[in-house]
């Protein structure tokens, strides 16, 4: 009993911890940001807007050429938008604009991350595009990893071109039980993204992008949440790719080819 007793004390201790410190677990902001030219990062702009709790955020834009529609990227929980400058190349560089949205506490934006304070993150950047003149059904949102739970959400607000998601979930929560099984995550997680809940509201034509060895986000969770999803929608599970090497296995050319098809009539 003696044994059983430090037993639970520990788990409890071990419960409490992990509570304690779950956002630093879930979220890895690299806090610099180099200048877009001295990362790469030809014709974008360091731009600069407020969201609606105060918080003043740094992002990247690149403008559309004419007849292009408008990108705006959600990064992953590591890093920072310098470090998406390779994979978004072949987009930008095709004519497409591009808006990387820069998270609180990510690149050397004040405040700290989390569920709430990325979506209003997003509303801000999708804000500052529409007060460019930049109309929402001209608008691309991607979302990459824990980004494609803000692009869920903001689609699921916002009418918007298109919804492209790369190694997307079900839930946060789903993603921390299965990497945490032996912690009652479900009960404790403070930002659970819940993209299962809103998929359905998407009317937005829809690109899902998982690699079929992703140990991160394991692609049960992307079929998943797409089959969840409403028509129009495609999805290409890569048999080789992982979680961070999806640009190595075609990921852009598959995007382009999608958002070559957006204007097209069907049949």
């Amino acid at each position: 009993m003696k044994i059983l007793g430090l037993a639970l004390v520990a788990y409890a201790a071990l419960v409490a911890g992990c509570t304690m410190i779950q956002r630093s677990l879930m979220y890895f902001p690299d806090t610099n940001l180099p200048a877009p030219g001295d990362a790469g990062a030809p014709g974008f702009e360091a731009i600069s807007y407020r969201t609606a709790d105060g918080v003043e955020l740094v992002s990247w834009y690149r403008p559309a050429r004419k007849g292009f529609p408008t990108l705006v990227y959600f990064q992953g929980n590591g890093g920072n938008i310098a470090q998406r400058i390779y994979k978004t190349r072949p987009l930008f560089e095709a004519g497409h604009g591009l808006l990387l949205v820069g998270y609180r506490g990510y690149g050397g934006n004040p405040g700290s991350p989390s569920e709430d304070g990325l979506y209003e993150d997003a509303r801000a950047a999708l804000a500052y595009l529409q007060g460019e003149g930049v109309p929402m059904v001209r608008v691309v949102l991607v979302g990459e990893s824990l980004g494609s739970g803000v692009a869920v959400r903001m689609a699921s607000e916002t009418k918007v071109k298109a919804v492209i998601l790369e190694a997307p979930y079900t839930s946060t929560v789903d993603v921390g039980q299965a990497a945490y099984f032996f912690l009652p995550v479900s009960l404790l997680m403070y930002d659970r993204f819940p993209s299962i809940d809103l998929i359905a509201d998407i009317g937005a034509p829809l690109l899902v992008i998982h690699g079929e060895q992703d140990r991160i986000i394991p692609t049960r969770f992307g079929r998943r949440l797409f089959k969840a999803a409403r028509q129009p929608k495609e999805a290409h599970f890569l048999p080789g790719a992982g979680h961070n090497d999806l640009f190595e296995h075609g990921l852009t050319d598959i995007e382009l080819d999608f958002l070559a098809r957006l204007d097209k009539p069907s049949g």
